[in-house]
Order: structure tokens, then sequence, then C-alpha cells
């Protein structure tokens, strides 16, 4: 997992003294660096991309969350949540496939090609899915499965051209302040459904054409950050552009590092505990819905679609409030390494008390608090871990982590719930084994901690 030392130089601290003292020919902040600085340590030159970078994730993310409300009253109407449980098996069959064809393109097109191709792939699949929804087709399953690999890809892959065109000094920097954009798109994206399905009365096929439209759009946004990038970077950094990558896979990187292999195993575990949780709250609402509206499909999928709305928007209106305004000054005062510990300690503490208190107020509440965190801090620190690693972990290994460990985690998870339901499992007993996962996924951020010091400035 060798790396060059340029991507690992550390930077002088841009900050007033006294004695004041400035860099010889520092270049002063701009404007927009300086009202950016409010959130993050941005500097002179950075404003313009990193900008356009945050403004890249916010649509990425306002797009998957008007697809996770159609998935949600699809599946959750379709199939209920046990068929929602199990379809994530489908997800991790498929990735196997999908993700060293992933990483054979990478390995012969620069990665402009590689990011752009992939978003127009998927704006494509969601015209046939809204031509197919619209003709009557059932695909609540399909769609399902379909929203998971898009989501890990989607994303993975914006984060894997950040961690190209960013140094490592840079990252830790800039990456909360481009994560505003995830966080900020995944509320209003959140919040939009909500408003479209109740207030417009848009159809779920309706929504999956607007994301369509919206992947255009991130597409001349990559290409407009790859050029600035080009010219503000320093020569090597600039090279990446045109540079492919090596011919090694994606699998292969994870099991020959020992720090990509927990961060594996992280994922997994981490995913474990997240569906598990989500698994809880879909039980409940479909069978609020159940109760509610007993002989009327279309009626429970328009409450489902609305509660699901409204629930990420809450979600996500804290995940932004953290990011917004927590994640930059984290990760400033105890690092990268530090914030390993947040999430898995919020859930640990959540679940706890879940245990004892499985009512459904809680279960959102509980829900609401991990999500939130997962999606702004945990979310950072995720893409934070891939700095001090080479361009073909970067991109490959990550690939491999976000979308086939992610969704290995989901098969694992949807094991557990047929345990479950064989064994008439309570909320409480599902509780209970999230306490006992979370507890091993503190131990996991232990092994990481330590493999990322030695890694790392």
């Amino acid at each position: 997992m060798e790396r060059p030392e340029y991507q690992s130089r550390m930077e002088l601290r841009s900050q007033q003294s006294f004695p004041s003292f400035k860099v010889i020919e520092e270049v002063p902040k701009g404007p927009l660096e300086k009202a950016l600085s409010f959130f993050a340590d941005v500097r002179a030159g950075e404003g313009i991309g990193v900008l356009l970078m945050t403004v890249n994730v916010f649509l990425l993310l306002f797009a998957y969350y008007l697809l996770k409300t159609v998935r949600e009253a699809l599946i959750l109407t379709e199939g209920g949540a046990y068929v929602k449980a199990y379809s994530s098996a489908g997800q991790a069959a498929l990735l196997m496939l999908i993700v060293p064809l992933y990483g054979f393109i990478g390995s012969k097109v620069n990665r402009i090609f590689l990011v752009n191709g992939l978003s127009l792939f998927f704006a494509v699949n969601l015209v046939f899915f809204y031509l197919f929804g619209i003709a009557g087709s059932k695909e609540g399953v399909v769609f399902y499965i379909w929203v998971g690999i898009f989501n890990v890809f989607i994303v993975s892959q914006f984060w894997s051209f950040a961690n190209d065109i960013y140094t490592e000094a840079q990252g830790k920097r800039l990456f909360a302040m481009i994560g505003i954009g995830s966080s900020l798109g995944a509320w209003l994206g959140a919040q939009s459904a909500a408003e479209l399905v109740k207030r417009f009365n848009f159809s779920p096929y309706q929504l999956q054409l607007i994301a369509a439209g919206i992947l255009v759009i991130c597409v001349a946004i990559t290409v407009a950050v790859n050029r600035i990038q080009v010219k503000a970077s320093i020569p090597e950094m600039a090279s990446h552009a045109d540079q492919k990558l090596g011919d090694e896979g994606g699998f292969s990187l994870v099991f020959k590092s020992r720090y990509l292999t927990w961060i594996a195993v992280l994922t997994v575990l981490l995913n474990i505990v997240n569906s598990s949780g989500e698994f809880l709250l879909g039980s409940v609402v479909a069978s609020e819905a159940k109760s509610l509206f007993p002989s009327d499909p279309d009626a429970q999928k328009k409450y489902i679609g609305a509660f699901y709305g409204s629930f990420f928007a809450g979600v996500n209106l804290l995940g932004f409030l953290l990011q917004t305004f927590a994640v930059s000054r984290i990760f400033q005062y105890i690092g990268v390494r530090g914030a390993l510990y947040i999430l898995p300690t919020i859930a640990l503490l959540s679940y706890s008390i879940l245990a004892f208190v499985p009512l459904l107020g809680m279960v959102r509440i509980a829900k609401t608090l991990e999500n939130a965190t997962d999606y702004s801090i945990q979310n950072t620190l995720r893409q934070a871990l891939f700095l001090p690693t080479s361009r073909e972990a970067k991109y490959k290994a990550k690939a491999a982590i976000d979308s086939f460990f992610m969704r290995g985690g989901d098969v694992i998870q949807a094991g557990i719930v047929r345990l479950g339901a064989e064994l008439h499992m309570a909320t409480a007993g599902f509780a209970w084994l999230n306490v006992f996962f979370t507890l091993v996924w503190l131990w996991i951020a232990s092994r990481i901690e330590k493999e990322h010091r030695r890694l790392s400035f």
C-alpha cells in the first residue's frame, strides 16, 4: 500500500500568532475562502474547487434521498420488512461481480471517464425504472437491490475522487467542509421527497426521473472540478488526472493490508448494527400502516412514504447541524483517530436503553441519533481513513469495502433477522444483539487506530 511522499506532505498551519508571521509569497484568501473558513480551514486558491465539490455531493445525496424514500415505499408495500432485509443478499451477490468489473475498468480509463461513466450508467437505469414503473410493473425488490448498489458506488467513487485530488493534509482540512454538502443534500432531499409526495402527489416513479436529471448535472460539475484541480494542484497531483490505476484488484488490496482489512471488518460490523436498527424501525412502521389502512395498499404506500420522508428529514437536519458546526472542530481537537470512538459509543448507549424500553418512540429517537452521527461525523471519518493509502486503494479497495463488505454486513444481518423470526425474537432481543456487536466494534476501532498511527503523520 505504498503512496508517494508528496501526498502525505505536512502543511504549515495558516493562523495568526504573536508575534505574527507570514509564509513568503503566501497568497491571501479571497472573499470566498474567507466565507468558507467559518466552516473549515479553507485556504487561498481552494475556494472554487471545494465549493463545487460541496455542491456536487449535495446533489448526489439529494438524489439518493429522493430514491431512498421511493425505495421504502415500494419495498415495504410490495414485500414487507422481512423481504427488505433478505433483499440485501441479492446486493452482495451482484457486488461480487461488479467490484472486479469496476476495478478492471479503472485500470483501462482515467478517473474522469471512470467516475462520470458510472454516473451516466445509473442515470440511464433510472429512466428505465421510470418507464417500467408507470407501465405497472412491480419493481420493489429489484429497485431496492439497485438503490443499495447505487448508493454505495455513487458516494464511494465521489469520495475516491476527493481522495485523489487532495493530499492527506488537505483532506483532513477540507473533507469536513465537503461533508456539509452531503448532510445538507440528505436533509433537503428527504424533506423534498416528503413534500412532493404529500403536497404535490408525486408518484415514486416521477421522483426516479428527477434523480436521473440530477445525476447528469453532477457529471458536468465533476468535469469542472477536475479541470480546476489540474490547474491548481502541484504537478505530481495534477498528473493523476491522466493516470490509469494499477492492475491489482480491490479485494486483493484489502486482504494484503492489515489496515484495509480492519476497515473492511469495521464496515461489516457497522452495517450489521445499522441495518438491525433499520429493520426494527421498518417492521414497526409497516405494522402501523397495516393497522391504520388494513385493506388499502395505496394508502399504506403513501403513509410509509410520508413517514420516511419526515423521518429522514429529521435525521438529516441533525446530521447537517453536526456536520456544519461540529465535525471540523472534532477533527481539529481529537483528530481522525479520536473520532473512531464517537459513533460506537452513541450506539452502545442507544441500544442499551432500547433493550429496556422497546417502544416505537424510542426506536425512532435511537435511530435518529445514530443515523445523524453516522451521516456526519462517521461519514467524514470513513472518507478520511483512506487519505494515507495509495491511489489504487482509494478507488478499488474503497469500492470493495464500501460496496461488497458493506452489503456483506446486510447479508449477515438478514441471517440474524431470519434467526430472530424463527425464535420469535422481540424488539428488545434485537437491541441486546446490537449491544454485543457494538462492544466488538469498539475493539476493532482500537485496531484501526493503531494501524492509522503507523501510516499517518
